[in-house]
């Protein structure tokens, strides 16, 4: 069964990659430009998933967005790991009353929702796609401090740690050597769920305005867009909603079955 939910994650998200990956080459309509195809045409030809209220064609828009979604992901949890997993570390590393200040500190940053960090850095820096990843990077970072903090103490704690301590071995070496290796699967796990977490806080982000802006299709954009339409034309919510459900639910299937596949303990009880 966990192994289904590890290949189900799999197909879906290799589905948003394959989609993001095809509108580099290929796009059936312009995504961006005014066309003159009606405007809220239904699925049909040539016009497969329709036209939005602007007679853009709705599946060239899906695949763009496919794009943002994955390039704002990226970066964002680029951002939360190249932070957080460095501090986790140190955390572990640090006595007792320098790791629970810094922990404390985390607890208050964990505690600022990406949302409203979003909001502050549009009004400074004007609402974009990189203050939408900054934002999402940052908010996620805490969570990657608290993970791999819990890992390297059990790492730490281990006898050949110890012996390398003990050998003079420098603390660089100790973490790159001993302790990334053996939470890999930690952050692995973190960084899909994460993933899956900045695709989500995106499309909230651009369905409020404050991401990818209206030049560049966004899946919450489109959200947004079609809100009007909710009840006249279903179909401009029900296409976005279902690529940023699947996604979402993708990375979440795939960090569930890679934290099983990869964790021993777990392997062991299975």
């Amino acid at each position: 069964m966990k192994r289904a939910e590890l290949w189900i994650g799999l197909v879906l998200v290799a589905g948003v990659v394959a989609l993001a990956l095809l509108s580099f080459v290929w796009t059936p309509f312009n995504p961006t430009g005014v066309g003159s195809a009606p405007r809220l045409a239904p699925p049909g030809w040539p016009h497969v998933l329709g036209t939005d209220h602007m007679g853009i064609d709705t599946l060239s828009r899906i695949l763009v967005g496919a794009r943002s979604a994955l390039y704002v992901g990226i970066i964002a949890v680029g951002i939360a790991a190249l932070v957080g997993v460095p501090l986790g570390i140190l955390a572990a590393w640090l006595p007792r009353w320098g790791a629970e200040g810094m922990m404390r500190a985390v607890d208050v940053a964990y505690a600022f929702p990406a949302l409203l960090l979003a909001i502050l850095l549009a009004g400074v820096f004007g609402a974009s796609t990189e203050t939408a990843m900054v934002a999402i990077g940052i908010a996620t970072i805490p969570a990657f401090i608290r993970v791999t903090r819990a890992g390297a103490l059990s790492v730490l704690a281990s006898d050949y740690v110890l012996a390398a301590r003990a050998s003079g071995t420098p603390v660089p070496a100790i973490a790159v050597r001993h302790v990334l290796p053996n939470i890999a699967h930690l952050v692995g796990v973190q960084a899909s769920v994460s993933f899956a977490m900045a695709i989500l806080a995106e499309a909230a982000l651009s369905y409020l305005g404050l991401g990818t802006p209206p030049t560049v299709p966004s899946w919450g954009r489109m959200l947004g867009d079609a809100q009007i339409y909710l009840f006249s034309h279903p179909g401009q919510a029900v296409w976005p909603g279902l690529a940023i459900a699947g996604a979402v639910l993708g990375f979440n299937l795939v960090g569930d079955g890679l934290r099983d596949f990869l964790d021993p303990k777990l392997q062991e009880v299975s």
